[in-house]
């Protein structure tokens, strides 16, 4: 499981002024797709590990960070870079998508 666990309180520190890009997976204890896209997440933290920052966000937890990205569904895995999101991906899709989006955010 990604250890990485943003909150309202910790993303400017954490996400914004990350050095490296960002993964962000906005999820929710009771969504099945967020359930169903959380081991993929898992890998993607292993396999980019020094590369990219990867974690999750409860929506329910932290409204604000959420309210913020306009976070409408769930699961929405926004990849940020310099601070700023470069890729949104909504709903639950394959790890390829995923990992596209890494990559053009690494160039």
């Amino acid at each position: 499981m990604s250890d990485i666990h943003f909150t309202d309180a910790n993303f400017d520190q954490d996400v914004v002024k990350s050095d490296i890009p960002v993964v962000v997976d906005f999820w929710a204890p009771w969504c099945t797709p967020c359930r169903i896209v959380s081991p993929i997440i898992d890998e993607l933290a292993k396999d980019y590990e020094g590369k990219v920052k990867v974690g999750k966000m409860n929506v329910d937890d932290n409204p604000q960070v959420a309210g913020t990205f306009g976070i409408m569904s769930i699961p929405t895995v926004l990849v940020f870079k310099n601070g700023q999101p470069v890729k949104s991906l909504i709903g639950a899709q394959g790890k390829d998508s995923y990992k596209r989006a890494i990559d053009e955010a690494l160039q």
